[in-house]
Parts: C-alpha cells; sequence; structure tokens
C-alpha cells in the first residue's frame, strides 16, 4: 500500500493526526526532500528505508515502490503542502493503478494556507474579493495560454502565486499590464510556518526590487490583491439583521 501524505506548509506540528500516524508506522518513505521539512523524519519509527526524491526520477520512484511491495512494506510517500497543489502525483498514481498497486491520499495544510495564518489574513473579505486565484508565473514550465498572469489579473481577484519567486520582474509587469494597480498591496511570505519565515510587504510594482533588496528567489508565496488592506465589508453570517437557518434576524 502506498499512502501519498501531504507534510503541511513547513512547521513539523501542521501535519494531520492521520499523516502523522501513517508516516510513523511506514516502512519506506520517500520524501521530497527539496520542500518537506526534514525535522518530519523524526517521526519516522526506528529501521525505516528513507528515500530524497529530490535526486531521483518518476521511474525511481516507481521502482523503490514495486521493491517495497514485493516485500508488502508500506510506502509514504511525502508531499509538501498539500499533495493536490504543484504536487506531480496524478503520474505516480496512474502508474501505481497501471501496475495494481493499491494507494490513497491524505490531504495536508498548504503553505497558501499557512501564509494566510502567518498574515493573520482572510482571503475572501466581503466587497473586497471572493476569489482566490492560485497560480504561478511560467518558466522553464510552460502553462497553459488561457491561463496566463495577465488574464487572471483581469479579475482583480485575490492571487496566491507560487514557483514564481525567480521571475518576479516579468510578473509585475504582467500583473500590471492585465489590471491589477501598481498600488495593489502584495504580501511575500517566506518559507511559511518555517522557524526561519520571513514576510515581506510590498506593491505590485516595487515587488521586484523588494525580492532583490532581501534576496529571496524561490521557495515564497506571492500574494497579491487588496484583501491585504483595511476596507471590506461586513460579512452577513454575522449581522443581527440577517437571518439564515439557525437564526432570524432582527426586522
Amino acid at each position: 500500500m502506498v499512502h501519498f501524505v501531504g507534510a503541511g506548509p513547513g512547521a513539523t506540528d501542521l501535519i494531520t493526526m492521520r499523516g502523522h500516524k501513517l508516516l510513523s508506522e511506514a516502512d519506506v518513505i520517500i520524501y521530497a526532500g527539496s520542500l518537506v521539512n526534514k525535522e518530519l523524519l523524526n517521526y519516522a519509527k526506528e529501521g525505516a528505508e528513507i528515500h530524497n526524491s529530490a535526486h531521483m526520477t518518476l521511474e525511481e520512484v516507481i521502482e523503490v515502490v514495486k521493491n517495497a511491495e514485493k516485500e508488502n512494506k508500506v510506502t509514504v510517500r511525502l508531499h509538501t503542502g498539500d499533495p493536490s497543489i504543484y504536487g506531480a502525483i496524478r503520474e505516480q498514481m496512474d502508474i501505481l493503478k497501471a501496475v495494481n498497486i493499491p494507494y490513497d491520499v491524505v490531504p495536508g495544510v498548504s503553505s497558501f494556507c499557512g501564509a494566510a495564518a502567518s498574515l493573520n489574513a482572510e482571503y475572501t473579505l466581503p466587497n473586497v474579493s471572493q476569489s482566490v486565484i492560485i497560480t504561478r508565473m511560467e518558466g522553464r514550465t510552460p502553462v497553459p495560454e488561457r491561463e496566463s498572469i495577465r488574464s487572471f489579473a483581469a479579475h482583480k481577484a485575490t492571487m496566491v502565486l507560487f514557483l514564481s519567486s525567480g521571475l518576479t520582474e516579468e510578473l509585475s509587469k504582467e500583473l500590471i499590464a492585465g489590471g491589477y494597480d501598481k498600488e495593489t498591496p502584495v504580501a511575500v511570505v517566506y518559507k511559511a510556518t518555517w522557524p526561519d519565515e520571513k514576510i515581506l510587504r510590498c506593491t505590485v510594482e516595487n515587488l521586484p526590487q523588494t525580492m532583490k533588496e532581501n534576496n529571496i528567489n524561490k521557495t515564497a508565496l506571492i500574494l497579491v490583491g487588496n484583501f491585504l488592506g483595511d476596507d471590506y465589508g461586513r460579512s452577513e453570517l454575522y449581522n443581527p439583521e440577517f437571518t439564515h437557518e439557525f437564526r432570524k434576524g432582527i426586522e
């Protein structure tokens, strides 16, 4: 059996209880070493076989899993954050399915949730933004043309950018060309929830300069939108004049 486990955003106590249990019981652990906090491996049982997938190809990962299955061992494939977001798990699951190796997925706390918590921020504010766009800049890996930063920027919704810290010159230009005002607030959260977390605040226009001055070009999330400001509407959920299923509003 293979368990794809979300490791959480970084802090070792932000892995789920289910993920912790499976990690502590696994015979074989294959972890995404370039991003997963290695202190999570302290939860592994004595004698567990541990592999760092940062140095492996897909084929090599699958080979380790196949060998574990031959020996009736349980494997945990430990991915950063939540496996469903930039986790490259679909290609792994399809191969496992083809060779009849059972698997399941344990969700994790994504770094975009960890970043919001570190900022004490709410992505969806009444009268500001009710949508969150999770995307990335095109770099060495292409992005479908219909999902360009410029096209998403036209919505002026909350935007969370993964894998874009080294591309901020072009990112800033595309955000402004698409519709964000150049003074739109930006928060950069470097290594959200890790002990060495760093938070930077700037605007869309001066994002590249801020990143350069702080020498950040990887392992950071870039959050864009007026949800970072102070103007928003009151939620109807707790409005005394609003009636819903559980409470009658004051007339």
